[in-house]
Formats: structure tokens, C-alpha cells, sequence
């Protein structure tokens, strides 16, 4: 780690990347390797590394989590807020600005390009699943282990079905994933592993009583699903979508429609794919939603992974010496990929594919992604105006 930097200098370099950052969570590595470790050298190729397979081991926004350890390692818990400010607030408040326009978008014209955002949906969650089944599942034990998740979770359709299996993968992992192995780490951090332990109290403290007193207050129920997702989720922002799913959709909060066109559109702005939780609290029913809504989603969301990656920073070169983490962490990845096809089937399949035509218009922003390597603005204009266009006819 090079010297120490300032909070602003933090917040401008981060906010740069928070309004051109397209692309989704993978893209952002690269720009975070451009901009701090080739152009400013704020840390070495080995400190990116490591820090990229940290926040890949652990539940949250993996890149997300990256940017706050970059800003934290730079300057300080002010550089870790900052880097997180920056980065998220140009797409949370685009996407808060989507959930205000949307109630207009009544007739026929903005049905259809509510539907072309749906389509975006499928189009981004099928390259993800292609793209981390190549990398995270190479050899038959992790694609086994990976078509297992998947079965189990169309079989049983249930919130706990999803805890379940990433446990499960863990385990699996443990006996499949042998000769596993993560290098080792150098973190020059400006506190000890007494503090990460306090964070860590924090975090499991608030996954267990959250759910005690979120019954008696909406506001708190609103907190409670969020960061319970947001402490859930393995494998970054697309595989989200199924958890934040049974967080809005199950409990009547938001109409299965109006969520699958927040998450079309999220593909459309720079930034985490996370900042969809402005969208969807703000398009919370009664006073937990608006302005409010959309503050406390995103807050809640965000601050699991936050507490996580910032205890483990500290512990992490101590877990690096059980070989049993490494296997561990191979089958939670396979078991990802077997989440996220899930996803892909049931909800985004069996509710955006209605004719051949709209399986024709996603597949083609496939090809764009996956093939033509085009970015996810020019997939969103696509889907939309094809959709738009079908409608016309």
C-alpha cells in the first residue's frame, strides 16, 4: 500500500467511476484495476488480487465491497464512506427517478417498453450464468454440485430453500473441492483484529434481531428484508434478483412486473447493480416508501457487506491457513451458479417470455453481451425499441 490519500481525493475518483462505471459487476473490476492500480498505483497487482478474492469469498456486492476496502485502505473509514457515496449515489438517484416515473408509463407504448426492460433482465442473467458457470464451475464435481442447487430450488420454491443451499455448498465443497488454494495477503490497515471482531458481533447481531422487531414496524420490516438480502447473496449484484425477489415480490410489496422492470433498468445506468434497492424502496406501499423507502433500502442493503469485508480484512490472512476455507469457497461459488440459472428460469423466464418474438429480442441482446462484447446501454435501447416496435405493429 502506497501513502495515504484524503477523503476527496477518495470521493472524486470514485465518483468518476460512479458515472461511467457501465456493465455490471464484472466490468467494474476492470475499472478498478485501470484507475487504481495501472494509473494512480493506490495498491500492487498482488493487493488487487487478493482483495478481488476476498470480497468474491464473502456474501454482498462484491464490487461494492471492493470500492469501500479500496476507499478504507486509502484513507481511512472517511475514504471507505466516501468511495461508497460516490460510487452509488448517480445510480441510485436514476433509478429512484424511475421509480417516479413509472406510474405514467400506463399505456401501450410504455407497457412495452417496461416489458423491453424485463427483456434486459433475461438477456444480463443469462450471460452471467454462462459466464460464471465457465469460471466457477470447471470440472464435473462443481457442475453436479451446481444442477443440484438448481433442481433443489425449482423443486422448493421457499426463501429458506436459497440459505439452504448456499450452506449446503459450502459443505459439498468441503468434500469435493479438495486441493483448493487462496494467496496470501498484505493489508496495511489502521486497525486491529480486535475492532474486526466487534464488526463481525455487528453484523450477526443485526441478522438476528432485526427479524425479533421488524414485525412491530414497518420501517424496521423494510430494514430487515433488505439487509438480510444484502447479508445472503453470494456471487455479487445479478444473483440478487432471486432473494430480493422473495424480499419484495412474496410479501406484496411490489408487483412481480414493476421489480423485473427496476432490475431491466438498473442495467441501464452505471454502477452496482445493488442500487436497484432505491428503485424498489421508493416503490414501497405507504409512508416506507418514497424518498424514505428508497434511503433506508439502500442503507440496509449495502451495510452487511460493508461490515463483513471490513472485519475480515484484518482476520483474512489468519482463515487463509485452513485449506478446508478454500474448498469451502469453490462449492458456495458452484452453488451460486446453480442459484443464479434458477433465477433465470423461475422468475425471469416463466414471467418475460410470453412469444417466440420475445425470446428472438432477448437473444439477441445476448449476442450483443456476450458476443459482440457491446455495452448494457446499447442491450437496454435495444430491448426497449424492439419491444416498442413489436407493440406498434
Amino acid at each position: 500500500m502506497h501513502k495515504a490519500g484524503t477523503v476527496a481525493e477518495v470521493f472524486i475518483a470514485f465518483l468518476k467511476l460512479g458515472l461511467t462505471s457501465f456493465g455490471g459487476p464484472i466490468a467494474h473490476i476492470g475499472y478498478y484495476r485501470q484507475a487504481f492500480v495501472e494509473q494512480r498505483r493506490w495498491l500492487t497487482e498482488d493487493q488487487f488480487a487478493q482483495l478481488l478474492v476476498l470480497c468474491q469469498f464473502l456474501p454482498g456486492p462484491a464490487s461494492s465491497q471492493m470500492g469501500f476496502s479500496m476507499g478504507l485502505l486509502r484513507a481511512g473509514w472517511g475514504g471507505a464512506i466516501a468511495a461508497f457515496i460516490a460510487f452509488t449515489l448517480p445510480s441510485a438517484i436514476l433509478l429512484f427517478a424511475f421509480a417516479q416515473w413509472l406510474p405514467y408509463l400506463s399505456d401501450d407504448i410504455g407497457s412495452a417498453a417496461i416489458h423491453g426492460l424485463k427483456l434486459v433482465a433475461l438477456a444480463v442473467v443469462a450471460q452471467a450464468v454462462w459466464q460464471m458457470a465457465q469460471k466457477l464451475t470447471p470440472d464435473w464435481q462443481r457442475r453436479l454440485l451446481a444442477l443440484a442447487v438448481v433442481i433443489i430450488l425449482l423443486l422448493l420454491n421457499h426463501p429458506l430453500a436459497q440459505i439452504g443451499v448456499v450452506i449446503g455448498s459450502a459443505v459439498a465443497g468441503y468434500f469435493l473441492c479438495r486441493d483448493q488454494t487462496l494467496p496470501d495477503s498484505h493489508f496495511e490497515l489502521r486497525y486491529g483484529q480486535r475492532f474486526a471482531w466487534l464488526l463481525l458481533t455487528v453484523f450477526v447481531l443485526l441478522l438476528l434481531t432485526l427479524p425479533l422487531i421488524a414485525g412491530s414496524n414497518s420501517l424496521f420490516a423494510v430494514v430487515d428484508a433488505f439487509y438480510r438480502a444484502g447479508a445472503l447473496v453470494f456471487g455479487g449484484g445479478h444473483v440478487v434478483l432471486p432473494l430480493l425477489e422473495n424480499t419484495v415480490v412474496d410479501p406484496g410489496w411490489v408487483a412481480a412486473d414493476e421489480y423485473l422492470a427496476g432490475y431491466g433498468a438498473a442495467q441501464a445506468v452505471p454502477g452496482p447493480v445493488f442500487s436497484v434497492a432505491a428503485y424498489l424502496g421508493a416503490m414501497l406501499p405507504g409512508d416506507s416508501g418514497g424518498l424514505l423507502g428508497a434511503v433506508i433500502a439502500l442503507l440496509a442493503i449495502f451495510l452487511p457487506g460493508f461490515l463483513l469485508v471490513a472485519a475480515m480484512l484484518p482476520l483474512w490472512k489468519t482463515l487463509l491457513k485452513y485449506p478446508a476455507a478454500a474448498s469451502a469457497v469453490a462449492g458456495v461459488n458452484a452453488g451460486v451458479v446453480g442459484l443464479l440459472a434458477a433465477a433465470l428460469y423461475d422468475p425471469i423466464w416463466i414471467s418475460v417470455v410470453h412469444s417466440p418474438v420475445d425470446l428472438l429480442i432477448a437473444a439477441v441482446g445476448l449476442v450483443m453481451l456476450q458476443l459482440l462484447r457491446l455495452s448494457a446501454l446499447l442491450v437496454v435501447l435495444w430491448c426497449v425499441c424492439a419491444s416498442i416496435g413489436v407493440a406498434l405493429l
